[in-house]
């Protein structure tokens, strides 16, 4: 079977290997399709995710569908040929984050695809892997695979929209209008957000966001030197930042309403940023930070193979395993594409 391994930046490997063999509680998946995410694009392009090092080679990829090819003893959720969406998060249980109910904040989490510990945690961009039964999720709707893979980005952004409170009949800013965008812009809509606008400096993006709800689009490159951008959206409830430019967040800070609500979703620059920080005392603004996501990955399974919310917008195009550096490269390009996904040759 093939599968892709970083060894450092711009070093990616496609390599042949031999195909697990799943034992107890565990199952053996053939990938289905496997999302390129920004974090795969910083391990190849960089070598590294903010303070998350490669210090071995490693197998990105967390965002995966796939078909159960094969079951360990006691395996009893899913089947053989059954269709699974895989949930990337393994927190411990055990530590105050998980007794909290907080498992994204898990103190010892092991997330697929992922250098933050070491021995690092290998991810799916491989023809076949193995998975705990526990986080592998069955779908039986007619849905595409690539829609299924959707179901990690949107458990972000259903995480994020948990963390700023109820957004019932709220206007809502998102700023950054990515794959990650416009998943909030569906999460905001399925939790009842009245208005909601977005922005960015690129307009292909921008048409996404609008085709999957978003009330108004706002290219803020195009703004005047002494334009503010609330004086196009008005002052919104609650702003969700997502690109993780420190300019966004200082946007969010200026334009939310007085006593509003920011989540900061998108990861800043691991350096640090200069930020208007006495607008939060005197405009009294809750700012709040999203990480991962927590209980909500069956929900955002639920919610797309039962088309409560549609990513078909969102997903651009598939390539095969043996293209993964091209595939990833086309995936930096959002003046053309959005969410690219792996499948298997």
């Amino acid at each position: 079977m093939l599968e892709c391994k970083v060894y450092g930046a711009e070093d990616l490997r496609v390599l042949e290997v031999g195909t697990p063999e799943p034992g107890p509680g565990e199952v053996l998946v053939r990938l289905g399709a496997a999302g390129i995410c920004g974090s795969d694009m910083h391990y190849y392009f960089h070598g590294r995710v903010g303070s998350f090092r490669i210090r071995e080679p490693l197998t990105p990829g967390h965002e995966a569908s796939g078909v159960v090819a094969a079951v360990g003893d006691g395996v009893s959720r899913v089947k053989t040929g059954d269709r699974i969406a895989i949930n990337p998060s393994s927190p411990c249980g055990r530590c105050a984050g998980c007794r909290e109910g907080r498992e994204n904040l898990c103190s010892n989490m092991r997330f697929l695809g992922s250098a933050s510990v070491f021995p690092h945690v290998q991810g799916m961009f491989s023809e076949y892997f193995v998975m705990p039964e526990r986080q592998c999720v069955p779908v039986s709707a007619d849905v595409s695979m690539q829609e299924i893979a959707m179901s990690e980005p949107l458990s972000v952004a259903l995480h994020s929209a948990h963390r700023a409170g109820n957004l019932l009949g709220k206007s809502v800013l998102i700023t950054g209008s990515g794959t990650i965008g416009c998943m909030m812009v569906l999460a905001a809509r399925l939790a009842g957000a009245r208005h909601i606008a977005i922005t960015d400096v690129v307009d292909h993006p921008l048409s996404v966001a609008r085709a999957v709800g978003a009330d108004e689009a706002v290219r803020v490159d195009r703004l005047g030197p002494d334009e503010k951008l609330a004086a196009s959206i008005g002052e919104p409830d609650v702003a969700f930042e997502v690109s993780g430019a420190a300019s966004a967040l200082s946007t969010c800070l200026e334009t939310v309403r007085r006593g509003g609500t920011i989540v900061q979703v998108g990861t800043l620059p691991v350096e640090g940023i200069h930020m208007l920080a006495n607008l939060v005392m005197q405009r009294e603004l809750d700012l709040r930070g999203s990480f991962r996501f927590g209980n909500v990955f069956d929900h955002a399974v639920t919610a797309i193979a039962s088309r409560q919310v549609d990513v078909r917008p969102v997903i651009s195009d598939s390539h095969p395993l043996s293209e993964a550096a091209r595939a990833i490269t086309l995936a930096r390009d959002k003046t053309r594409s959005m969410k690219i996904h792996l499948v298997p040759n």
